[in-house]
Parts: C-alpha cells; structure tokens; sequence
C-alpha cells in the first residue's frame, strides 16, 4: 500500500512545522556536504588562498539550502510527519 505523503497541515502552525523540517534537512545536507568536499585537495573551484575555506563553506551552505528547499532527500518529509505526530499526542 502506498502512502499518501506527509500530512500538510495548514495554517501558521503548518507553515512553522514545514519550514523547522526543511530547515533541519538542511542542516544535516550541510553537514553531509561538508564532509564530502573534506577530502578535497585545495585549489579547484574556490583556490587555495586564506578565504578558500569560507567560499567553501558558503558554497556548500546554498546547496544545502537549495538542496532541502527543492525537495531534499526525504528528511524533511518524515520530520514534518513526527512533529505532527508529536504535536498531536501532546494536544491530547
């Protein structure tokens, strides 16, 4: 059987749980991301000057943003689901 998608409240509330999950995929992307590009010899797109490291990590900081926001990888899907559920059993 398939599933319908993640619950989409609406509303404020909604909106809120949305963006925490999209946010919280896009730190774990970042994360992820970071790592992958660790191994990385310098130079290459961002050089090997003083400033390379920051380029980097604002570089690897829009993907993860762009990444989560387009969609993601599914992290955001299943935390906006349990923080629905959690926010539900707590209204009980």
């Amino acid at each position: 059987m398939m599933s319908a998608g993640p619950a989409r409240p609406t509303g404020a509330a909604g909106a809120g749980l949305r963006q925490n999950a999209e946010e919280f995929e896009s730190v774990f992307l970042n994360t992820m991301l970071q790592q992958m590009f660790a191994g990385l010899e310098e130079g290459g797109s961002w050089g090997d000057s003083q400033g390379s490291d920051a380029w980097r990590g604002m570089l690897v900081e829009t993907y993860a943003d762009t990444i989560a926001k387009s969609g993601g990888i599914g992290i955001a899907d299943s935390i906006q689901r349990e923080l629905l559920a959690l926010q539900e059993t707590n209204g009980q």
